[in-house]
């Protein structure tokens, strides 16, 4: 909990910092590219968790690691590492993102199903929750087949399951009771 709060902070000043600049889209395609390269690259995990490399070998690392990156978001890496919270910045990555959707206005949402969805159920769907939410819907569509029928929607901190496999479970909990 402590790690992501702090996550939240530095992720916020990089927001703020990246508007003042002009260069939300630049920190944007950064933070991305360090949230793949963060899951895709074991040695990368092993290298920022890491308390024997010290913190200049790290930032020239950072360096290699990442040539393109903005000549502030490289900055702001550095201060990262001389503060010994590198371990911490896929976490920090994640909540700018975050943080830059809901800036932008566009709020992610995840419906999963157990076969994929009609048009026409999708767009009935999502026009059901676009009249709770305020600003743009990001869909993301994912394919659960242990759902046997029906969906789940996943909305922020909130789900709404009204899979048969929900139904089921519900149903054999009241039977055993």
């Amino acid at each position: 909990m402590k790690s992501t709060k702090g996550a939240t902070r530095y992720a916020k000043a990089l927001l703020e910092l990246a508007i003042e600049q002009n260069k939300l889209d630049t920190v944007e395609a950064n933070m991305s590219y360090l949230i793949q390269v963060n899951n895709d690259v074991k040695e990368f995990h092993t290298l920022i968790n890491s308390p024997v490399i010290n913190a200049d070998k790290k930032i020239t690392a950072f360096a290699a690691i990442f040539p393109v990156f903005d000549g502030m978001t490289i900055l702001f890496l550095n201060l990262i590492i001389k503060n010994k919270r590198e371990s911490m910045l896929p976490e920090i990555a994640k909540s700018f993102i975050k943080q830059l959707k809901a800036h932008k206005g566009i709020t992610p949402i995840t419906i999963v199903s157990a076969v994929s969805l009609n048009e026409a159920t999708k767009t009935a769907i999502l026009a059901k929750v676009q009249t709770s939410v305020s600003g743009t819907l990001e869909v993301t569509e994912q394919i659960d087949p242990s759902l046997v029928g029906g969906f789940i929607i996943q909305l922020d901190d909130k789900q709404i399951d009204t899979s048969i496999a929900s139904q089921f479970n519900n149903l054999k909990q009241r039977l055993t009771r």
